[in-house]
């Protein structure tokens, strides 16, 4: 007792000295490792990067507010709050946090339109991703295979871009699944808003075209010789700072034209409701809120957010460590994902403070803040300090924003987001991963989303669990005499494939005569556990049992080591070569192979296993037969079997095949 109570206080002490370094302190608070070395030219690039992102995330916010089915002003309460925490405890100079599309939807699923459910959804998310930051499980997320990552992520594009066809029509009491969505939308065509359909189609039409010609390489058929003139650069500068705030100035310009009208009594447009001017109330999220005129609240408040709780954090941390390690991939740097789900957490958690609903990495965002030429995580505060700007002045003229015009903003915010491209490539390449694809598409399309992502997650599961039961053999016959099979072995062996392993030995050499010595390749062997070696070893008495070989080559130390515990006698060679030679200069002295006789059951001694350890102990077998070896010994004894005729015919020169069945281990 007292050498385990020494021992927990200098594990205490050590983990104390840790949590109490500078180098900890570092690792969980990231700012003050670059803070002391920011200066006048980080602070430039981050400024016109952060100014950059803000003209991009305020439209974007109202867009994706109206994707989850909120009132406007709770996207640009989604938008500041992470910048400013992420800054903190963030380890990526790109990533930027606020509210995106597929988040967005989520949300709408689970809260259904209640701010109140939104707010507390950010909160247990954060909680959520917190946790994992905590205990490291940030691996959880490997499970998701690209497969099931764009099946969920093109199903959501076009769901979110059909739900907005409602405000490009001028639609109203259009239901929000896709199925329903579909119909409605084209039953009620004949009461379209020609006014709202024409600047919903220019809208869009320009932020293509706005797109198309900042991301064009105006350098492509450029002599690199010849240097760009003055008039060159200010334009393609002029094209890349219109392109990257496209958002921003066609909701400007549409909501000019709009308040001009309405000012004028001419109102041809479906406009947006009215916003709330100024700062969100900051208090901790209410559990509670008023449902069909009683009061939801504790246990029946956290049902009607159901799977969002487990689902939705899962979604925001793939989201953000496959854009930040992108990203960090791209311009040299590294992140760590561990202070990621923590930054991701303590993001949610404050936010939720602030009036957000969940919130996660956005790829456009993201992308336009490292082209703008961030140069620390600081550039999110500008942002977040030009939301707060608008929440604070410009509030009151969102009311002249035109509904079609949002639309616009997130069709074309989401289009890139349907990877048809993933289509073909998983054709040519994996067809087993263009029906997971399918399947979590189709899933997610006619389900839901959390429905869509399980089933994607389920089939992945099934077709990588088939794999290990089935692992890839090959079999090479080496023509000589007599004739030697080596079976090679694509891949680690592990329980599942126990039985598979016996049948595709004994097929190897014992399935017809003439019978073949059989050579197992473990070059691409790994790992054996227990029930591998209890194959391997029944397939080893099975041959011996024949007089025909069966050897082991390019074993690994420590897997010959497990080997020697549980099969006594075992022939293993360094090269498959070496254990060729063996068989032909054994073949020689000792004539040809017998026919098989087939083990239909094993004595429980066979193997043993520790009791204490669960070690593979030697064999304890009892010697019953002999008969000659190449070098004139005794042989090794052979453990206690019982043979069963599997069928005898008199006018048969030699011994008939007798059938291994149900062996006792």
């Amino acid at each position: 007792m007292a050498v385990v109570l020494r021992k927990c206080k200098r594990n205490g002490v050590k983990l104390v000295q840790q949590t109490c370094s500078i180098g900890f302190l570092k690792k969980r608070l990231p700012i003050v490792e670059w803070l002391p070395r920011y200066n006048l030219e980080k602070f430039q690039g981050d400024l016109i990067a952060g100014l950059t992102v803000g003209l991009t995330v305020i439209p974007q916010g109202l867009a994706y507010a109206a994707v989850a089915e909120l009132p406007l002003q709770y996207g640009l309460y989604s938008a500041f709050m992470g910048c400013f925490i992420y800054c903190l405890f963030g380890t990526s100079k790109d990533v930027t946090l606020g509210p995106t599309a597929i988040i967005s939807l989520m949300t709408a699923e689970y809260a259904k339109g209640e701010p109140t459910l939104a707010i507390a959804l950010c909160l247990c998310a954060g909680l959520v991703q917190f946790a994992m930051g905590v205990l490291q499980l940030g691996f959880l997320v490997n499970f998701m295979a690209f497969p099931v990552i764009s099946g969920y992520m093109s199903a959501a594009a076009l769901i979110i871009g059909c739900g907005q066809l409602k405000l490009i029509f001028g639609l109203k009491d259009v239901r929000r699944d896709f199925i329903w969505n579909i119909y409605d939308t084209f039953r009620k065509l004949p009461e379209t808003n020609h006014w709202d359909l024409t600047l919903g189609v220019i809208s869009f039409v320009i932020l293509l075209i706005m797109k198309w010609l900042k991301d064009r390489d105006w350098d492509k058929n450029r002599d690199p010789f010849t240097p760009l003139t003055t008039r060159q650069r200010v334009g393609r500068k002029a094209v890349w700072v219109i392109g990257t705030g496209r958002n921003a100035l066609i909701v400007i310009a549409t909501t000019i034209l709009a308040g001009v009208l309405f000012s004028n009594n001419i109102k041809p447009f479906t406009m947006t409701k009215d916003v709330p001017p100024g700062f969100p109330d900051v208090g901790p999220p209410s559990f509670s809120y008023q449902h069909n005129n009683r009061t939801v609240e504790g246990e029946e408040f956290l049902s009607h957010l159901g799977a969002g709780i487990a689902v939705l954090p899962l979604i925001a941390i793939l989201e953000t460590i496959a854009y930040g390690k992108a990203f960090a991939s791209r311009n040299k740097y590294r992140i760590d994902p561990t202070q990621e789900l923590l930054a991701l957490g303590m993001s949610n958690i404050v936010s939720s403070f602030f009036g957000s609903y969940p919130m996660s990495c956005s790829a456009s965002r993201t992308a336009i803040n490292s082209t703008s030429g961030v140069r620390t995580p600081l550039g999110g505060i500008f942002a977040g300090l030009l939301v707060i700007l608008a929440l604070a002045f410009i509030m009151p003229y969102f009311r002249y924003i035109p509904s079609a015009v949002l639309g616009a903003v997130i069709i074309a915010s989401v289009i890139n987001m349907f990877e048809y491209q993933a289509i073909p490539k998983q054709w040519r390449i994996h067809k087993q991963d263009l029906l997971v694809w399918m399947a979590c598409f189709l899933c997610v399309l006619l389900l839901g989303i959390q429905f869509g992502i399980l089933v994607g997650v389920g089939l992945g599961l099934i077709f990588e669990l088939y794999g290990l039961a089935k692992p890839g053999t090959k079999v090479d016959i080496i023509d000589c005499c007599p004739k030697i099979a080596v079976m090679r072995f694509e891949k680690g062996l592990s329980f599942p494939a126990s039985d598979f392993i016996v049948t595709t030995i004994h097929n190897a050499g014992l399935d017809e005569p003439p019978y073949k010595p059989v050579i197992l390749d473990f070059t691409h062997v790994s790992h054996l556990d227990f029930s591998v070696i209890r194959a391997l070893s029944i397939s080893v008495e099975e041959y011996a049992t024949n007089n025909t070989p069966l050897y082991f080559a390019c074993v690994s130390r420590s897997l010959e080591m497990k080997l020697k515990k549980a099969i006594k006698d075992l022939q293993c060679f360094p090269t498959v070569q070496l254990a060729t030679e063996a068989i032909l200069g054994a073949s020689t002295e000792d004539g040809d192979v017998h026919q098989p006789i087939l083990m239909t059951e094993l004595s429980s001694d066979h193997l043993d296993v520790s009791s204490d350890t669960g070690e593979v102990l030697q064999n304890n077998i009892s010697s019953s037969d002999s008969s000659s070896t190449e070098d004139g010994d005794d042989p090794p004894s052979l453990p206690r079997i019982q043979l069963q005729s599997a069928f005898q015919d008199s006018s048969s020169g030699g011994e008939e095949p007798r059938n291994l069945t149900n062996s006792n281990f």
